[in-house]
């Protein structure tokens, strides 16, 4: 009940949030929040540590950029086609991979994903190094137009929310447990009859799913597509927003999202801020320490705060509750 009564309250404040805040920003905190939960799924519930998920991401977004700007489709199916690419580059990855564990899958994983971001820095249709853009926002239905800033922030906060709730229904499913089952012990859930590697292919597609709507998504919004979503940095930063935020818990990755995207943005606004008011033309550069400021809450999250934001929390709360 507590937790109902926590998402309805967040999901007013979503609602009425681009009322006080930038949209488009807002936008972009959902799209990347949508982003950690699909990698949390494969991380936090099967332990699978995937270093392509960038690979997901961008390329879902340069399809469905392509599909809106350059085959003229509809808003609805160039985010449809952008949700299969993922999937389709997840499912082809996941074949190859799923059987390795450790680190062996995770560099397995990168491999794959840089192969695809040399695929995107070749490719004509992507735009090479100046990136894909003029990527139109087209119409709902066909018969709104998404250029309202407002309007197109209401239909993002559907597809997160959307997002989110499928994965919750996916945690707390007969699958999710499954899931959960393979990675405490999964000897144990190959003992028990399960076809560990047919789980873990199909939490993989999902996940990449996932992430595809999330960078497809993205394009709609920013206009454009460029290759830092397909690098391996994006995959790294979603790693540290899965665990600034709390590693297996669903809210987590949301706090670690906007956390680390708030801080991206902010920094070099706080930094022009100082250099007007001070006249130190040195406060400048701060937002290009950007990298050294996440670099520090990943070594803090290790060292004091292993659980993230969120699973401390909750960690106090069961120790609260236990007294």
């Amino acid at each position: 009940m507590n937790k109902k009564i926590g998402y309805g309250i967040a999901l007013i404040l979503l609602l009425l949030a681009p009322f006080g805040l930038y949209p488009v920003f807002l936008m972009k905190l959902l799209c990347f929040a949508l982003f950690a939960c699909a990698f949390n799924l494969l991380i936090g519930f099967t332990g699978l540590l995937s270093f392509g998920h960038a690979a997901f991401f961008g390329g879902a977004g340069y399809i469905a950029g392509y599909a809106l700007r350059s085959l003229g489709l509809p808003m609805e199916l160039g985010l449809l086609l952008g949700t299969a690419t993922g999937a389709l580059i997840g499912l082809v990855m996941g074949m190859l991979a799923i059987r390795r564990q450790g680190i062996y899958f995770t560099m397995i994983t990168l491999a794959l994903a840089q192969m695809i971001y040399f695929l995107c820095l070749q490719l004509r249709f992507t735009g090479g190094e100046d990136g894909l853009q003029s990527v139109p926002r087209g119409k709902l239905l066909g018969m709104v137009s998404l250029d309202n800033d407002l309007i197109l922030y209401y239909l993002v906060l559907a597809i997160a929310v959307a997002g989110f709730a499928l994965i919750v229904r996916v945690v707390h499913s007969p699958f999710g447990q499954v899931l959960k089952a393979i990675k405490e012990n999964e000897p144990r859930a190959i003992s028990l009859g399960y076809d560990v590697d047919k789980y873990k292919l199909l939490a993989f597609v999902l996940s990449a799913a996932l992430a595809g709507l999330a960078g497809s998504t993205k394009t709609l919004v920013l206009g454009f597509e460029t290759l830092t979503d397909v690098h391996w940095t994006m995959s790294g930063l979603v790693v540290l927003m899965t665990l600034a935020g709390g590693l297996g818990t669903l809210v987590g990755p949301i706090v670690g999202a906007v956390l680390i995207i708030a801080l991206e943005n902010k920094l070099g606004d706080l930094g022009s801020w100082l250099a007007s008011s001070t006249g130190v033309e040195w406060f400048n550069t701060i937002g290009e320490s950007v990298t050294i400021v996440t670099g520090f809450i990943f070594i803090v999250c290790v060292l004091l705060f292993r659980r993230g934001i969120v699973g401390e929390i909750v960690a106090l709360q069961q120790r609260l509750s236990r007294r």
